[in-house]
């Protein structure tokens, strides 16, 4: 069986790799006291390799796939990690050798169904499958609605609709494992200049596709109001996204 990939990223994969955020290190550490055995990660939809390099730290060996071959290519190399393009609904993952599962930014781009089932043929008995999620980052008063603007209105029409299930994070999405109940909050950080943060906003799928059909760039368009807004270019100003997270134990 195949499945469409909706590729919305492959366009900027070094944009991603160069200008996305890091999650926190005391998310992977928590990670790793879940499970049982710390011999082998699946980092699904891994992107530029992002979550796979810190899973690498505490894993013995981390298989990192997503469906981008741009994508991969666009990852940092590391010993223990296995990066292969292939659809996070179908692998060729050995049956119940998997002792944590996660998925960075992305769960709500995939085909649930058959990607829960892979998930459950792969993982290890009572294995993890830890999902999150980020919306708007928030930055000051003036910045965050300079920004809200762009996100809401000015791409409003260049969102795809599965958008609305991050603002939600990943409430609306079913996810049939024993859930922990009790997680603890982490949100990533990251101190940026502004031309860092215009970087990362054009790493947004909408703004890709608002230039593909518009043929303007709208972070350029509000680049001189965010400029005033932020003051010394170069000066590297506390930025932070909260993550919503859901994580689930295999029977």
């Amino acid at each position: 069986m195949s499945y469409t990939f909706k590729d919305h990223f492959s366009t900027n994969s070094s944009g991603y790799s160069r200008f996305r955020p890091v999650y926190p290190s005391v998310l992977y550490q928590y990670l790793a006291t879940l499970t049982q055995n710390n011999d082998l990660a699946w980092d699904c939809a891994t992107g530029s390799g992002q979550a796979a390099r810190q899973l690498a730290q505490h894993f013995k060996q981390v298989i990192a796939t997503d469906a981008s071959e741009s994508q991969i290519k666009a990852a940092m190399p590391c010993n223990s990690i296995v990066y292969r393009v292939c659809p996070a609904e179908q692998t060729d993952l050995p049956d119940q050798s998997i002792d944590l599962v996660t998925v960075a930014q992305a769960l709500h781009w995939f085909d649930l169904e058959p990607f829960y089932a892979e998930v459950k043929r792969v993982l290890v008995k009572r294995g993890i499958i830890a999902v999150w999620t980020y919306n708007l980052f928030r930055l000051s008063p003036e910045i965050d609605a300079l920004v809200n603007q762009l996100y809401r209105v000015t791409l409003a029409n260049y969102w795809p609709a599965e958008r609305q299930l991050v603002e939600n994070g990943y409430a609306d999405l079913p996810f049939p494992f024993k859930q922990v109940q009790e997680i603890p909050e982490f949100a990533m950080t990251a101190h940026w200049s502004l031309p860092h943060m215009l970087g990362y906003l054009r790493t947004w799928s909408a703004v890709t596709r608002c230039i593909d059909v518009t043929g303007n760039d709208p972070v350029t368009q509000i680049a001189a109001q965010l400029e005033q807004a932020w003051g010394d270019p170069t000066q590297e100003r506390a930025v932070a996204w909260p993550l919503s997270m859901r994580i689930g134990i295999n029977p």
